[in-house]
């Protein structure tokens, strides 16, 4: 969708608008990049772009739906009163945007009080949209991505991330093993929200990660939600983990964590 005013989008058209107008911003600023600033660790970085892909995102939702909160990454905050929260991740996987890797993404996920109504994710390298939630089937650039398959997680390939200063902690690491050895395979692209969309279209059996805002955790949770997958929280020795996938790798793989 090529749309140059997103003043009367619908929530849906409007979602895809900033995800893609975002992702867009950011990938022509990427070579122009060299510095950044380190927030939690070298491996979790915020550029320039980050910072102004959101605000891209924040003045057109405060000039669009001005009763309604946003929630950014980046540090963006508005308190609104209609009970719905735009959630912001201008630049998932600002590591691998940085570094020159293929996985990055723009993500957001318009939430109420019943919990997710819709996420969208933009990946720039594929020139992927997708876009799904409460009764939207997710779609991949428009064509449906059908209904996540349920199977045993021995037969499925997983995606999943721990940082290596949680594995030196049992309580973390001795969880996150015992569910990666009970896959059959596993993956790490270095963006929960690229992830977590190719798992709504199957690509991965099952997802997990401890520790995850809810702008890497909320855009990918309504794509495979509305792909007819199921997800799960848990809390396991003091962490709390994010599960997304098939209906029975989600089942199999919290039990896992739990132990």
């Amino acid at each position: 969708m090529t749309v140059s005013n997103p003043d009367h989008l619908d929530d849906t058209d409007l979602a895809a608008w900033l995800v893609r107008a975002a992702g867009t911003l950011a990938n022509g600023m990427r070579s122009g990049v060299s510095t950044f600033e380190e927030k939690t660790s070298i491996s979790d970085v915020v550029t320039a772009a980050d910072h102004a892909a959101e605000k891209l995102v924040v003045d057109t939702l405060r000039e669009l739906r001005p009763d309604d909160s946003i929630l950014g990454e980046e540090g963006s905050s508005h308190q609104g009163s209609s009970g719905r929260t735009w959630v912001i991740d201008p630049v998932d996987g600002t590591y691998n945007f940085l570094t020159g890797g293929h996985y990055w993404c723009s993500a957001l996920a318009l939430t109420d009080d019943a919990g997710s109504r819709l996420g969208a994710v933009y990946h720039p390298a594929e020139d992927v949209l997708w876009i799904g939630g409460r009764d939207l089937p997710t779609a991949r650039n428009g064509l449906p991505v059908g209904e996540i398959a349920s199977a045993p997680l021995a037969d499925s390939c997983a995606a999943a991330y721990l940082h290596h200063t949680y594995l030196r902690d049992e309580a973390a690491g001795e969880p996150y093993l015992r569910t990666l050895l009970g896959s059959a395979t596993y993956r790490s692209w270095g963006s929960a929200s690229c992830e977590l969309a190719a798992t709504s279209a199957g690509l991965f059996g099952v997802w997990y990660q401890q520790g995850l805002p809810d702008w890497d955790w909320l855009p990918g949770q309504a794509l495979v939600e509305a792909a007819g997958g199921a997800t799960a929280v848990v809390e396991v020795g003091g962490y709390r983990w994010s599960v997304a996938g098939g209906r029975q790798q989600v089942a199999e793989a919290v039990s896992l964590l739990r132990g």
